[in-house]
Parts: structure tokens; sequence; C-alpha cells
């Protein structure tokens, strides 16, 4: 995402963007056999919390 995109987001679309950035990483992790099934769990449902995507609605 160039800068002048990233600048135009609202901060709820920005934290969206970096929760996805961070998850496809986990994703790359356990594709390549980096992290087990379990650490990426762990992981994202840690990430989840932290970034506020855990709550419903």
């Amino acid at each position: 995402m160039q800068w002048e995109q990233w600048e135009s987001l609202t901060p709820e679309q920005k934290t969206r963007e970096l929760f996805l950035e961070q998850k496809q990483t986990l994703d790359t992790f356990l594709e390549h056999h980096a992290i087990s099934k379990a650490q990426y769990e762990k992981s994202l449902g840690d990430l989840k919390v932290k970034m506020g995507f855990d709550r419903a609605g």
C-alpha cells in the first residue's frame, strides 16, 4: 500500500490492514512449517485480542 492510500484510511481501516498483514505473515510461517498449527492458532488468537477483532459484532 502506498503512503497516500495509507494516509486516507480511517483508524479502523488502518487497524484492519495491519491485522491482515500480520495474519498473512502467520499464514506464510505455517505454510512453510516455520511454526506449528498450535503456535499459529495461539498467535492468531493473541493478534485478534490485541487488535480488537475478538469481539462479536
